[in-house]
């Protein structure tokens, strides 16, 4: 999945608006302009769309983690200049405050099973020996079942 679909996903589920996820940004020290946000947002055909960078993601996913929980007193994170869908995943994770259940659980929402062994090897570090790649399918999936949590109604 490419950072601008991400993006796009979770805007909807939670009904950020341009200014709302400028204002994430801000949450962790960073400027962007609500223009820049827009294009990000738009169709990839859109001829003003614009590819949201790995770090641009990252910083926005650290601003959405701050948002739903609180700054943490000591250092901040980094922003990851380099994401794959296990980082995006583990944010998540992170910023919606769940627990392993929650996890499965909203991906059952979206007709995915998966054991939780499957899942923590997701968490794993790079490297380790049981550690798995997210692959498009279980983070589709898994901001599908967000959507039919907090939006199924519409």
């Amino acid at each position: 999945m490419t950072n601008n679909d991400i993006l796009r996903r979770l805007r909807y589920v939670f009904d950020l608006a341009d200014t709302k996820i400028v204002q994430m940004f801000a949450l962790v020290g960073v400027e962007v302009k609500q223009d820049e946000v827009t294009c990000w947002l738009k169709k990839d055909e859109d001829p003003w769309f614009k590819t949201c960078p790995d770090e641009k993601m990252a910083t926005f996913l650290n601003g959405f983690i701050v948002s739903r929980r609180g700054k943490k007193d000591g250092p901040q994170p980094v922003p990851e200049k380099k994401l794959n869908n296990n980082i995006v995943l583990r944010k998540l994770k992170i910023a919606l405050n769940y627990k392993s259940e929650d996890m499965l659980e909203i991906l059952t929402l979206a007709d995915l099973s998966i054991s939780e062994h499957e899942l923590s090897a997701l968490f794993r570090k790079q490297g380790h020996k049981h550690y798995r790649e997210c692959k498009d399918q279980i983070l589709r999936n898994f901001l599908e079942g967000l959507r039919l949590k907090y939006r199924a109604s519409e």
